[in-house]
C-alpha cells in the first residue's frame, strides 16, 4: 500500500448562514437560561430581617413574676437602661424578604410591637405596658 491511499481526505460542508444563525440563537438561549436559573423571577433573593424579640400575647407574662421568669419566657430585653434598671423594653421589627413575601407575612415597622415590663424593688413584675401592640399568636 502506498502512503497516499492511507490518508483519508477531509470533506468540508458548505457554509450555511441559516445553520450558523441557529447555533448562535441556541447558544444564547442556553446561556440566558443558565444565567437566570440562579435568580428568583429575575430578582435578587432577599433574606427576612427579624430584629428584636418576637413576642405574642400568648406568652403568659404576668404581674408578680420575677426577673428570671421573665427572661425565661421572653428572653433578653432589647433595652435595659442603666438609668432606669427597673424597666425592660422588648422591641420587635420585621422586614419580609423573598420568603416572607411569598408567605404573605406583613412587615412590622417603627417598633410598633413594643412591650415594657416594670419591676418593683424586690425584682417582681409590677406593671406591663404594650400588650395590645402584640399579635395574638
Amino acid at each position: 500500500m502506498s502512503h497516499l491511499t492511507m490518508i483519508k481526505t477531509l470533506t468540508f460542508r458548505p457554509f450555511s448562514p441559516a445553520r450558523t444563525l441557529r447555533n448562535i440563537i441556541l447558544t444564547s438561549m442556553l446561556s440566558a437560561t443558565v444565567a437566570m436559573s440562579g435568580c428568583s423571577l429575575l430578582s435578587v433573593y432577599k433574606i427576612d430581617l427579624p430584629q428584636g424579640t418576637a413576642i405574642t400575647q400568648a406568652q403568659k407574662l404576668q404581674v408578680g413574676m420575677n426577673q428570671n421568669q421573665v427572661l425565661y419566657i421572653l428572653g433578653s430585653p432589647a433595652i435595659k437602661d442603666t438609668l432606669e434598671p427597673k424597666r425592660w423594653d422588648y422591641i420587635y421589627d420585621y422586614q419580609a424578604g423573598t420568603e416572607g413575601q411569598r408567605q404573605g407575612i406583613a412587615d412590622v415597622k417603627n417598633a410598633s410591637q413594643h412591650l415594657i415590663v416594670y419591676f418593683d424593688d424586690n425584682g417582681l413584675v409590677s406593671r406591663i405596658e404594650g400588650i395590645e401592640s402584640l399579635p395574638a399568636s
